[in-house]
């Protein structure tokens, strides 16, 4: 399953600046496979797992001499581990604390050795602390709906939208069939698994048993990883998102979580399942200036899953809602629609989500900066035309240092470019904000 990460890959390779590799993401978001698929553009690799194999963390016992700990792995698998042609890869490297404390040693006195590492819940390990300026980080997320299209074997109708050069509308022919492949998306979403499952059989049952399976999975790590005194407030939140997102205003709210819940009580709950890779999360900033967290409100947030098919896994949805015209995207208030576009911009952007709202007048859903510039977006779960937010919001920051350089809306309409807006639909958005 090709993956756009994969470019990413090659470029920390070729890089002069390159250090020891910490590959982030939740789990089963195919990290093994990545890098051990990267691993053939070197002569030689080697692969410890050291949850598999716990013996491993023995070779780091004694100390975190990189020279001694290279000399001894050569030993141990009977060929020389050689700079720049040999990848050693560290896998599930959380289980092993003394060998991530190893690649800042590897930085320092051998960084002409590719070092990679990946493992599940390292954005929660590293938290913990871990020597800033020795490492190179890089964060995979589930398949995007173009690496979906890819995957389907749809390439050339991925081709046809990313080489638009202006958002003009195209064949409805085109457009309807993506539409189509979008609601696939909404139900099978971009966990690896999920996704091989669906192409070995089309079997959308078959695709929710894995994507059960892998909700399970998380939530054994909650008992497993997280401190005991949050487990219980890290489920609470976790089982709320589906609540949080069915809402009409989707700002979090503690007493969804349960009543009386206070905010202080759950910040660890929720920023140990941000660091785990599970939920994204997007604040409500005052007014649109740079930078945006600088104007942010840490109090006020959204919170998407990593993934819209496990969400709509977890809130039972079934997946016949697929023959109900375009009633999925509206599901849950449009909750679906919402979270999918979290994830595509999360994609791009990472923790650089905002929202704004002016409370009872106007809510612009996603605000992101780029190139020094500002673009606000509305999200619509339909064909609507409706824009009052997006005016209220150029009215209100039009004179502003940052006036905003286009206004942007995603609907399920074909592109187009109506005076100050411009419509990407849903299935593009990963093209935003590309006109202007």
């Amino acid at each position: 399953m090709e993956r756009d990460f994969y470019k990413k890959l090659l470029k920390w390779k070729a890089s002069d600046l390159r250090k020891p590799l910490v590959l982030k993401g939740a789990r089963q978001v195919g990290k093994t496979y990545l890098l051990t698929t990267f691993a053939k553009e070197y002569d030689d690799h080697i692969y410890l797992n050291f949850d598999e194999e716990p013996h491993f963390a023995s070779l780091f016992a004694e100390n975190l001499n990189p020279e001694r700990i290279i000399k001894e792995l050569g030993i141990y698998f009977k060929r020389p581990i050689l700079p720049e042609k040999t990848l050693i890869i560290f896998d599930e490297i959380q289980e092993c604390p003394e060998a991530l404390n190893s690649l800042k040693y590897f930085c320092e006195k051998k960084n002409e050795y590719h070092v990679a590492t990946a493992g599940s819940l390292l954005g929660v390990k590293l938290s913990q602390g871990f020597p800033v300026g020795k490492v190179n980080f890089l964060d995979l997320a589930p398949l995007t709906f173009f690496e979906f299209l890819d995957a389907l074997g749809e390439s050339s109708l991925r081709k046809l939208i990313e080489e638009l050069k202006e958002p003009k509308a195209i064949s409805e022919i085109f457009h309807e069939k993506l539409i189509k492949l979008l609601k696939y998306y909404f139900i099978i979403g971009g966990m690896p698994e999920a996704v091989a499952t669906y192409l070995k059989n089309e079997n959308l049952q078959d695709v929710r048993v894995v994507q059960k399976e892998i909700l399970d999975a998380y939530t054994l790590d909650f008992a497993k990883h997280a401190p005991e005194e949050e487990v219980m407030k890290i489920m609470a939140v976790w089982e709320s998102i589906p609540r949080q997102l069915a809402k009409e205003n989707k700002k979090f709210i503690f007493s969804a979580v349960r009543e009386s819940a206070r905010a202080k009580n759950y910040e660890t709950a929720i920023q140990w399942l941000k660091d785990a890779g599970l939920l994204l999360k997007a604040n409500l900033i005052s007014t649109p200036k740079l930078p945006l967290d600088a104007y942010a409100d840490k109090r006020a947030f959204k919170i998407f899953m990593l993934d819209v098919g496990l969400l709509g896994a977890m809130s039972k949805l079934d997946p016949r809602v697929l023959l109900e015209g375009h009633q999925l995207f509206q599901e849950f208030k449009g909750s679906l629609t919402e979270n999918y576009v979290a994830t595509e911009l999360h994609d791009q952007y990472f923790d650089h989500l905002y929202y704004w709202s002016s409370e009872g007048i106007a809510e612009v859903d996603f605000v992101i900066s780029t190139e020094q510039l500002i673009f606000p977006l509305e999200v619509k779960a339909g064909v609507s035309k409706q824009k009052k937010s997006l005016l209220v919001y150029e009215q209100k920051f039009s004179q502003e240092e940052n006036p905003p350089p286009i206004l942007s809306r995603t609907t399920l309409r074909n592109f187009a470019h109506e005076a100050l807006i411009i419509n990407y639909p849903l299935y593009a958005i990963s093209l935003f904000p590309r006109f202007r």
